[in-house]
């Protein structure tokens, strides 16, 4: 297999050399797998919520039959329509239950498939430039820069990081999208709606995670804590990713792993 070397840039977006591409970034470009497996974790976060059996039927009304000139709806003696789908105050035709199954689950491989083709279209520019991201000024894709950033304690010197690297626009088109949420998600605590912003890919924690807190639409993590929902968000792959060297290099090792683990699980 034809190895792929890409640049690697400092924390000034100047390049210091090249390094070789895991095998995962040559994985095939599978939407439909990704989907399936984001929605999966979504499923994850979901609460079961059923109805009172006896909702809307705590009531004496009971249909007048025919012969009225009225709906053979039940009614009071009033003649006010209740209990039936569709009156005030009565059930529900279909009322959600507690019994739906509502966690999904895909299988291991299934699931292993989309992780990797998640990861190789990070590193693919039409797929990154076609979820709406503003890469313009940024130097190369898949984005690789020295193991310096990890070491980056305060926001002010990730943000000149940002900057260096071409991906301040992108930072800024999140900053623009915050709006305030139509319907009556304000009142349920999700009142604000933003864009995605980038993704920075790190193998340990030397103060990125606290940095990165003040910038909206920006997350860091661990490349063994990585899902597809993180480098797909809403189902959407191609999220704009920043690597750090060595953060490719422990994807090589796991990769190599699980592909190892898999030969002889096939076997």
């Amino acid at each position: 297999m034809e190895k792929i070397y890409v640049k690697v840039f400092n924390l000034e977006g100047k390049e210091v050399g090249t390094i070789e591409l895991p095998e995962v970034f040559l994985t095939p470009f599978r939407p439909d797998v990704i989907k399936r497996a984001v929605v999966a974790i979504q499923s994850h976060r979901l609460q079961p919520k059923g109805r009172d059996p006896y909702a809307g039927k705590r009531t004496t009304a009971e249909s007048w039959g025919v012969g009225h000139g009225l709906a053979r709806l039940p009614r009071l003696d009033t003649g006010r329509a209740k209990f039936a789908p569709g009156t005030v105050g009565g059930r529900l035709a279909h009322p959600p239950t507690a019994e739906k199954k509502i966690y999904k689950k895909i299988p291991k491989k299934e699931r292993r498939l989309a992780l990797f083709s998640a990861i190789a279209a990070t590193a693919r520019k039409e797929i990154v430039e076609a979820r709406g991201h503003v890469i313009d000024s940024v130097p190369g894709i898949p984005l690789i820069v020295t193991d310096d950033l990890e070491s980056i304690k305060k926001a002010g010197d990730l943000r000149k990081v940002f900057v260096n690297l071409g991906v301040w626009p992108d930072i800024e088109r999140v900053m623009d999208s915050i709006n305030v949420r139509s319907g009556k998600g304000k009142m349920r605590g999700r009142r604000l709606k933003r864009a995605i912003g980038p993704l920075i890919v790190v193998s340990r924690d030397d103060g990125i995670f606290k940095a990165a807190k003040n910038f909206p639409g920006v997350d860091v993590v661990k490349v063994k804590d990585l899902n597809p929902e993180l480098l797909a968000p809403g189902t959407h792959p191609g999220r704009l990713t920043i690597w750090t060297s060595s953060s490719i290099e422990e994807l090589k090792k796991i990769t190599t792993v699980v592909k190892e683990v898999s030969q002889v699980g096939a076997e």
